[in-house]
């Protein structure tokens, strides 16, 4: 692990020691580590008009946030952060772990744990706890194992999607929308399971895109939430899928709206295909 960021300019450097200041105050965690896009040196920022329409792929501040005995759940810390950081771009992405939890990971071998321990930035260090020794797994057990989380997620998503065609041809939007937020959830947790052994116990549909967001900036594109309120607001509903469009009297949702959302899950569904076979192409090198 690095414990340095001079790699990065120094504006970067003071925006990533703020933040950390506000982890340190909400979780008096153990550990707090950078990972990812800004901890490699390789973060992106694009903004960009293409056909007439704005574009914008800003890599995120990846911080693993590590805590012995958590009293609070993650969630409720997590979410102050975020109120915390909400004026800061690039946004911050969250995970907040125990330590025996990451350990475990370790142990078996899981390449997200194991990507973080070797490529992150020791921000901040308690003393307190220590990593385990990981578990490497050799290429073909990586790829076995990407390929069976392929095998299990992925065909949920065009039979969801099936589903949700078939209930809105009944007229019944609301359990379509559920749909086809299974469909676009299943795709998330397929491309972050193929690329990364991890996915979060999340059903939100926002932190599952942000979370799958550096594996593929045309997944990212398929709604231009960052740029375009109508595009955010479509989003929004997808995301509602799972709990309001269930259980919320005063939820609704067009049909041009669903016909809308329809045609951008079944486009993410080819490029999801493709971001799993190339990463486990990628294991055989």
């Amino acid at each position: 692990m690095k414990h340095s960021l001079d790699h990065l300019p120094a504006a970067k450097q003071a925006e990533i020691h703020r933040i950390m200041l506000i982890i340190q105050d909400v979780v008096h965690p153990e550990m707090i580590i950078l990972f990812g896009s800004y901890a490699k040196g390789k973060y992106v920022e694009h903004r960009y008009v293409s056909d007439g329409i704005t574009y914008e792929y800003i890599s995120d501040y990846d911080f693993l946030v590590v805590t012995k005995d958590n009293p609070e759940k993650a969630f409720d810390q997590e979410s102050r952060i975020m109120d915390l950081t909400e004026r800061i771009n690039p946004p911050v992405n969250l995970e907040i772990h125990e330590i025996d939890y990451i350990n475990k990971g370790l142990e078996w071998g899981e390449y997200f744990w194991i990507d973080i321990i070797k490529e992150g930035v020791l921000l901040y260090n308690k003393g307190s706890v220590k990593f385990s020794e990981p578990r490497e797994l050799n290429p073909a057990e990586k790829k076995e194992k990407a390929q069976r989380y392929f095998n299990t997620w992925f065909p949920q998503a065009p039979a969801f999607l099936k589903g949700s065609n078939f209930h809105k041809n009944e007229g019944n939007l609301r359990i379509a929308t559920f749909e086809l937020h299974q469909a676009t959830e299943s795709l998330y947790y397929a491309t972050l399971l193929v690329c990364t052994d991890y996915k979060p116990k999340t059903h939100n549909l926002w932190k599952l895109r942000r979370k799958a967001k550096p594996y593929s900036e045309e997944l990212f594109h398929i709604f231009r939430a960052e740029t375009d309120k109508q595009e955010k607001e479509l989003f929004e509903l997808l995301k509602q899928g799972y709990i309001d469009a269930r259980y919320r009297e005063d939820f609704t949702i067009t049909e041009q709206e669903l016909f809308i959302l329809t045609e951008r899950v079944s486009t993410m569904i080819p490029i999801v295909e493709k971001i799993c076979s190339q990463r486990m192409i990628d294991f055989n090198r």
